[in-house]
């Protein structure tokens, strides 16, 4: 019996943090996850028993770069996944027929809840956001889309659980909900044994390139104006040309594979991470205490919500793609770090109890 994960492609976000919650699942609950996510990012994480069948189960938002979407290009992969979609969801069905599937949990896509329907077993959904709350602002889709925007919602309308995290917006779609602590990966290494690891500057302040799996690749480190007294940190994700800068250490992808040291490790390692704002980073920050520098990153409605929220819980700073391009990152560097403590406390402990809850539906349908 199993446990079936749905998790959107869209960003590192959905499956970083539905890693933290399927490793505080029972060690002898099998888990298969059908996503389209890196699985490097699942090998170097995971701790139970898994299986991945990889594919999309959504079309997210179409990214053109990691700051900029191609909205059209959005509208029309969203437009033909739920033209076919009766016959996906069969396809579905059959592609688990080998599997007795006791649950199915979504992060977040509508398929997931279709085919927990069609199989009849009990479905939870697992999010910050809905599909159906981010298309009704982005560009495109209404009016003329009305009937994607309907199918989602009724694919929403099936869960028998929802497990809102903070950051939310467009749960009130569901029946049952529950409210959950921050999930957010924990750093299991401290800053010392971190920056020692990864040949770092041990007493030298640091800032931490984070922009996911497009990265920035015509972004030019060699002009920052911050580079006499700031190391800036990057994986070859993010920076693919590897250009030996006296004040850059750009950290080969597979350098996380086997050393006992997750990325976590890395953003509690340094002081300052710049990024674009998207729930896992920044739960990580919120969960290790690092300050946040941000730029802006397109029509996103969940950017709005953690402009608003991030300073509660974060020292955070803003940096226009303007600036962020020709190198001036001195002023919000120092800006972020010279931030007393934020005025909030936020629980970060959410993986523990979204497993629980899990295992508590489990226990019901059997």
């Amino acid at each position: 019996m199993a446990i079936v994960f749905y998790i959107s492609g869209h960003g590192f976000g959905h499956a970083s943090r539905d890693v933290e919650i399927i490793n505080h699942l029972s060690s002898d609950q099998p888990v298969v996850i059908r996503s389209s996510v890196d699985p490097g990012l699942l090998k170097q994480t995971l701790r139970v028993p898994w299986e991945l069948r990889p594919g999309p189960c959504d079309t997210g938002i179409v990214q053109a770069t990691s700051i900029r979407h191609d909205d059209p290009a959005t509208v029309r992969a969203a437009r033909d996944f739920y033209a076919t979609f009766d016959e996906r969801v069969e396809a579905e069905r059959q592609r688990l027929a080998d599997v007795n599937v006791e649950l199915i949990v979504g992060d977040i896509p509508p398929l997931a809840f279709a085919v927990a329907a069609a199989l009849d077993v009990p479905s939870v959904a697992i999010g910050n956001f809905t599909w159906d709350w981010i298309y009704e602002t982005h560009p495109g889709f209404l009016p003329d889309h009305r009937d994607v925007l309907a199918l989602i919602r009724d694919c929403y309308r099936r869960v028998d659980l929802a497990l809102e995290l903070p950051f939310s917006g467009g749960f009130e779609i569901f029946s049952r909900i529950v409210r959950l602590p921050l999930v957010a990966r924990q750093a299991g290494r401290s800053r010392a044994e971190t920056r020692a690891h990864f040949g770092l500057p041990p007493d030298g302040r640091i800032a931490l390139l984070s922009f996911g799996g497009y990265g920035l690749p015509t972004l030019d480190l060699s002009t920052l104006d911050c580079s006499d007294d700031w190391t800036i940190v990057t994986t070859d994700r993010v920076m693919r040309d590897g250009r030996a800068l006296p004040h850059v250490h750009v950290l080969p992808e597979g350098s996380f594979v086997g050393s006992g040291f997750r990325y976590e490790d890395l953003v509690a390692a340094v002081d300052v991470v710049v990024t674009k704002p998207g729930y896992g980073i920044v739960a990580e920050c919120i969960s290790t205490g690092t300050a946040l520098v941000y730029t802006s990153r397109g029509e996103f409605r969940e950017y709005g919500v953690l402009v608003d929220a991030m300073p509660r819980y974060l020292r955070t700073a803003f940096i226009s793609q303007e600036d962020l391009f020709a190198g001036r990152w001195r002023g919000a560097l120092e800006r972020v770090v010279a931030l007393p403590p934020p005025p909030e406390r936020m629980a970060t402990d959410g993986a523990r109890e979204a497993a629980r809850q899990l295992e508590t539906v489990l226990a019901s349908a059997r």
